[in-house]
């Protein structure tokens, strides 16, 4: 499995500037993802699928704000960093940039 641990991105775009952590972990051999935006109060995000192909993993979030709208993401890992992005509906292309390995 790849990029288990917890990683912290930054998002810079006009509706969200701050960090994205994911939390990765092996359930039995599934992905577990904990998405926290922790200069984003009352937002929720929930990971519905993850699957890897070689070092990028990909699949599809989801969140109260957007009912019923997938958000599919994409996160490559090389070593301790990682890059990556989320399509979200309405407003695009978000990058997941300067991803490490968080303490």
């Amino acid at each position: 499995m790849i990029g288990l641990g917890t990683w912290k991105f930054s998002v810079d775009t006009m509706f969200y500037k701050g960090a994205a952590i994911l939390d990765i972990t092996n359930e039995d051999g599934e992905y577990a993802i904990k998405v926290d935006l922790p200069d984003m109060d009352g937002v929720e995000i929930a990971v519905k699928s993850a699957a890897a192909d070689g070092d990028t993993l990909t699949g599809i979030a989801i969140t109260e704000m957007l009912k019923g709208k997938d958000i599919p993401y994409s996160v490559t890992f090389d070593g301790d960093s990682a890059s990556g992005f989320l399509k979200v509906p309405f407003l695009g292309k978000l990058k997941l940039e300067n991803g490490a390995r968080a303490a």
